[in-house]
């Protein structure tokens, strides 16, 4: 306690230190400098450009004293009372200066003497005119083919070699501005005046508040670890978009999240993980706050077994601007849940535009045929976003979207007769607002709602069966396991500026609301009395987090360096809620609910064998399995990134994290990003980190059927504080621990070739895994087997993530190539069983299973060109060789010739690497309208077939590139 309170008396100290430090001006001579000195000094501040004729300003003089402390705003105010000229902004940081008494009467243009000349090549016809002008990167590199094109007609042209262009239009018209790379800009040009057009570059605008970084003055090719990010809109024409997993399967290669099958929860809240590492291990954001986890925890067959995950298909892609993916442990940052990295989604902030965006589609409901001659799985969605302003600098964002996913059904076994996707309902409602309300200070909200209905089928239940009722079901039956799922979130606070510091106040509540409804199901105990319908209760997890942040970025004479301190309080709350009594219980032959008094000659028998209760399919939560526990944290933190000069920086973050349910962690990351040249950065970066044990997997338990092949047995999920885990030596969850290290470079020539290489390795220790079944016959609970959470193994994850951009103009289009991939390897280091089965604690099937959560490598190729309104993109991706293991392997030794390396063989399913194929193509009818078509996995490609053993049930498991085959799909999307 006494170092906790050190601990905490520094940070305040550092706080209080640098908030009534006094930032003193540097003094100066009074006496007068040329204007042209005075401007290079207010560029150079700033990040400003003045553009003016080499001969306007000589011999002007004028006092520096009075514009040491000015803002931007108010030096162009004063300079323009002092001198004879106008400064006109032109945007983007882009300021033309020239004679007051011209107020535009006169033209300036470029030649090679002078920044602007006279002219009077104006030419006027009717209401049309010749525009001139030149197209700049913000680096001031001319941008040679960007593309311009007139709204009202459509018509075109591109710049020249060095970057000019002139061009017939309307005097009402707009002009949009695009090139490849760069943010496109609509503008109204200006007759008789030479018109300096500026696009800021990809990089530049994943500027300001990136994930990862909280000096507001970094961008993204300057930070010291490795960053993806999407635009979501421009990435609308290379995929089909329906869901954000979906999206990012393909978008990111160390991002991995198949569609699950036969896993209970899971085929309803898809698992997701980043390279290979659990759902839980990458924290996930909402403009920079953290977003709650789901409350389901992945248990039988699924990848992530044992974590829970956060929902991201619960926010809606209309709802979202940009994704940032920090690639790189951030428990130091941003806190647990962050070993594997951050992923930030940042919400849609335009104004004055209504977006509708609808798709259409379907799967190829044949897997052995390229063409489809069977279709199933349609799909439809519909998405609105509209922004508004509201004051004076204010907006307010609304997007919803309705989505419907039929089912899919594949070839399944005797084990499972309808295996495929689920099918899903999805309605969301988000909202994004920022509401200036006093100088510096700002209101900010966001948030949203999302209601999910779900229907997925479980295994078959066979007609002569101790689970079937043959008065209900003469031909057995297929469970169907439908969900409602409510996710709400809202998240509100206020940024403002005090003493100079940058403070950010807020409060972000978020819920997640699984409840479970078995339908197509009987009790078996109830015989021919059953419903065939049941509530089978569910969870719920509701997560409360205030925080305040404080930032401030010191100039020095050199360079600078940014301080950022922080407080963060969260409380969770998890609840178990209890289904109808007929969903959990056994009833003997008078109708009672069996109890642990209950005479066995009462149980209600089938060919001998004891009928189990509860529904079929899935069994409900009973009020033995109630549930309802919440904790506390609270964490400070401090960082600060240091700029020693333009070429190298070093930052470093120190965060100390305090849980009422297990006790305190202290965390630390360094990094440091070198420039080697202009076009190469070196970055690399060591961090410890951490992930609580959450609340599911301290107190989730239940009872339920788990298939071993095509045989049920009776399981009970045992939560961690109870009597019968201490029985069978299983500790109390603690926190796994985490190590990471990376290394890597990125490098960009010119505005046609971008280039990064980011190494890896991540050490974790005590990860928490789900056991394997332990015998519990001479227990006296009903049940066969007993299942554990416990921190059961320690692992070693290495890779390399790479990418590569190229384009170029070919014809009158544009061509481009992206390359991105991932390699990963991650190996089992330690078990520690203690004085447990080894194989039982965790075997062979349960470590593959840890082992697969990721390909050892994906790639992905997307060959893009654009031509005038045409836009069509192809994507390749390659998933490498995945084994898994499957419940031959729980056989008897005897159907093997005794041998164990026999049974070990015909247990392992390969599934062969993969790849698919993916055609886009868009097209721009009018301004307003966009329509494409395409195909995801154009050849109907498969994971490797299988045999009737596999954890689904089917003849593949959830691996690869999923079993739903191709997706043919229709997009329109327009903009009002």
């Amino acid at each position: 306690m006494f170092k906790k309170l050190i601990f905490i008396k520094l940070i305040l100290f550092i706080f209080i230190t640098f908030t009534n430090q006094k930032t003193i001006a540097q003094e100066h001579p009074k006496n007068t400098i040329s204007l042209e000195k005075l401007l290079d000094k207010i560029s150079n501040e700033f990040k400003i450009l003045f553009t003016y004729n080499s001969n306007l300003l000589n011999n002007i003089k004028i006092k520096e004293e009075g514009f040491t402390k000015l803002s931007l705003k108010e030096s162009i105010s004063l300079l323009e009372k002092l001198t004879p000229f106008l400064f006109d902004d032109l945007g983007n940081n882009y300021y033309v200066i020239y004679p007051k008494e011209s107020t535009y009467k006169k033209n300036y243009f470029l030649n090679d003497n002078a920044i602007l000349r006279n002219t009077n090549d104006s030419i006027y016809k009717k209401n049309r005119f010749i525009a001139r002008g030149v197209v700049l990167s913000s680096d001031n590199a001319p941008l040679i083919g960007a593309t311009l094109q007139e709204d009202k007609s459509l018509a075109g042209t591109t710049t020249k070699k060095d970057g000019s262009f002139e061009f017939e239009i309307n005097d009402s018209s707009n002009i949009t501005f695009s090139f490849i790379g760069h943010k496109s800009k609509t503008v109204k040009l200006i007759p008789n005046i030479f018109n300096v057009i500026v696009l800021l570059s990809g990089q530049e605008l994943e500027e300001v508040q990136i994930v990862g970084s909280r000096n507001r003055n970094r961008i993204a090719s300057d930070t010291p670890v490795a960053i993806d990010f999407i635009d979501v809109e421009k990435s609308s024409t290379k995929s089909s978009q329906i869901e954000i997993n979906q999206f990012l399967q393909y978008a990111i290669p160390s991002f991995n999240a198949t569609k699950q099958s036969g896993a209970d929860g899971a085929d309803h809240i898809d698992p997701a993980t980043i390279r290979g590492l659990g759902p839980d291990q990458t924290l996930v954001l909402i403009n920079g706050k953290r977003r709650h986890q789901a409350s389901l925890i992945n248990l039988y067959g699924t990848r992530g077994r044992g974590n829970s995950g956060t929902d991201l298909n619960a926010i809606p892609i209309s709802a979202i601007k940009r994704i940032e993916l920090l690639k790189d442990g951030a428990s130091a940052q941003y806190g647990s849940d962050a070993i594997a990295g951050v992923l930030n989604i940042i919400l849609k902030d335009n104004d004055n535009e209504l977006n509708i965006n609808s798709t259409l589609g379907f799967h190829n409901a044949n897997s052995k045929s390229v063409l489809p001659n069977k279709v199933d799985g349609f799909t439809y969605k519909l998405g609105l976003n509209y922004g508004t302003k509201i004051n004076k600098g204010g907006f307010i964002n609304f997007s919803t979207e309705a989505l419907s996913t039929d089912n899919t059904i594949r070839p399944g076994t005797l084990a499972r007769e309808k295996y495929g996707q689920a099918a899903v309902k999805n309605v969301s409602l988000f909202l994004n607002s920022e509401v200036p309300i006093y100088k510096n200070t700002k209101l900010y909200l966001n948030g949203g709602f999302n209601y999910k209905n779900t229907e997925a089928y479980a295994f078959t239940r066979k007609p002569n069966s101790e689970r079937n009722v043959l008065e209900i079901y003469p031909s057995g039956f297929n469970p169907l396991i439908t969900s409602n799922i409510l996710d709400n979130s809202l998240s509100v606070g206020m940024i403002t500026i005090f003493k100079e510091w940058n403070v950010d106040v807020n409060n972000t509540f978020g819920r997640n609301n699984f409840h479970y409804f078995i339908k197509n199901t009987v009790n078996a105990t109830l015989e021919k009395n059953s419903p065939i319908e049941f509530d089978a209760g569910g969870h719920q997890l509701i997560q409360n987090t205030t925080s305040i942040d404080f930032s401030k970025y010191f100039k020095t004479n050199s360079s600078g360096f940014n301080i950022a301190l922080g407080l963060e309080y969260r409380l969770d709350k998890y609840k178990i809620f209890a289904g109808e009594e007929a969903s959990y219980a056994a009833y003997d032959i008078n109708e009672n609910v069996i109890t642990p008094q209950t005479p066995l000659s009462d149980y209600k028998l089938y060919n001998g064998i004891i009928r189990p209760g509860g529904s079929q399919g899935f069994p409900g939560y009973s009020l033995e399995n109630e549930v309802d526990r919440n904790r506390s944290n609270f964490s400070v933190y401090a960082d600060t990134e240091i700029d020693f000069s333009k070429n190298l920086m070093l930052a470093a973050a120190l965060r100390y994290e305090y849980y009422s349910d297990f006790g305190n962690r202290l965390n630390y990351k360094i990094a440091s990003r070198f420039k080697i040249n202009k076009t190469v950065n070196l970055r690399g970066s060591f961090s410890t980190g951490f992930r609580a044990p959450s609340l599911a997997q301290k107190y989730y338990n239940l009872t339920f059927t788990n298939f071993i092949g095509d045989l049920p047995t009776e399981s009970l999920l045992v939560a961690n504080n109870s009597s019968i885990a201490r029985i069978f030596n299983i500790d109390k969850l603690k926190e796994e621990t985490a190590k990471n290290f990376s290394l890597g470079f990125t490098s960009k020539i010119g505005n046609n070739f971008r280039a990064s290489l980011d190494t890896y390795i991540v050490y974790i220790e005590d990860r928490i895994i789900l056991s394997g079944n332990f015998d519990a016959s001479n227990i006296d609970f009903g049940i066969d087997n007993v299942q554990f959470f416990a921190n059961g193994v320690n692992t070693k994850t290495t890779g390399v993530d790479l990418l590569l951009h190229w384009q170029n103009k070919i014809g009158m289009g544009t061509f481009s190539v992206d390359f991105s991939g991932n390699i990963n390897h991650m190996s089992i280091s330690e078990i520690k069983n203690k004085m447990l089965d080894k194989e039982t604690f965790f075997g062979k099937r349960e470590q593959q299973f840890l082992l697969a959560s990721a390909p050892n490598s994906k790639f992905n190729v997307g060959l893009n060109y654009d031509f005038k309104r045409f836009k069509t993109s192809l994507n390749f991706t390659r998933f490498s060789e995945i084994k898994l293991i499957d419940w031959q392997l729980s056989q008897d030794l005897s159907n093997f010739n005794n041998s164990e390396q026999e049974r070990l063989e015909a247990a392992t399913d390969i599934y062969q690497p993969k790849i698919t194929t993916d055609l886009h193509v868009s097209y721009q009818v009018n301004t307003k309208i966009n329509a494409q078509l395409g195909v995801n996995n154009l050849f109907n490609i498969y994971p490797t077939e299988q045999n009737s053993f596999t954890d689904s049930g089917g003849l593949w498991d959830a691996t690869q590139m999923g079993t739903n085959g191709s997706f043919y799909y229709s997009k329109l999307n327009i903009k009002l």
